[in-house]
């Protein structure tokens, strides 16, 4: 029987526990490839009160999308990936806001954009919680700590 911390999930070893982290990368992978294969879409909904051009915004995001997915799809970084997943999925919350202001107030209003725009703001709870279950399932001792596995 394996021992855990109180409270927690056990872990178990193969192919179930990357699930979290293949699924996390691929959403992060394909929003990162799109904001550099289709900037204006990314361009419209970064929020007009920041500072600077909207498309630095742009690739600084993408970029970041598609680190954090090469980070999380490592065992051995997967611990930061899935913080850092996490953090952005929060921090992109804006421009998710932004793209739901847009789409509220397309002229003419449509009711499927409407219902789009309310629908995919509470997307990113579980984003996050995908991130999260991703950091949680790395595998121990990832962190490059050579004297926790007695080795010099």
């Amino acid at each position: 029987m394996q021992c855990t911390r109180p409270g927690s999930r056990p872990r178990t070893s193969g192919r179930a526990t990357q699930g979290p982290a293949l699924r996390t990368a691929a959403v992060l992978t394909f929003g990162g490839l799109m904001h550099f294969t289709a900037p204006d879409f990314f361009d419209r909904i970064i929020p007009r009160l920041l500072p600077g051009k909207a498309r630095a915004y742009t690739r600084a995001s993408g970029a970041m999308a598609l680190g954090t997915a090469a980070a999380i799809v490592m065992p051995r970084t997967r611990r930061l990936g899935g913080t850092l997943a996490a953090i952005f999925f929060v921090a992109v919350t804006p421009a998710k806001v932004q793209l739901a202001l847009n789409w509220w107030r397309r002229d003419p209003p449509s009711a499927l954009l409407k219902t789009a725009a309310i629908v995919q703001l509470p997307g990113q709870i579980p984003l996050v919680i995908e991130a999260l279950k991703a950091r949680h399932d790395a595998p121990e001792n990832t962190t490059g700590n050579h004297a926790q596995r007695g080795t010099a």
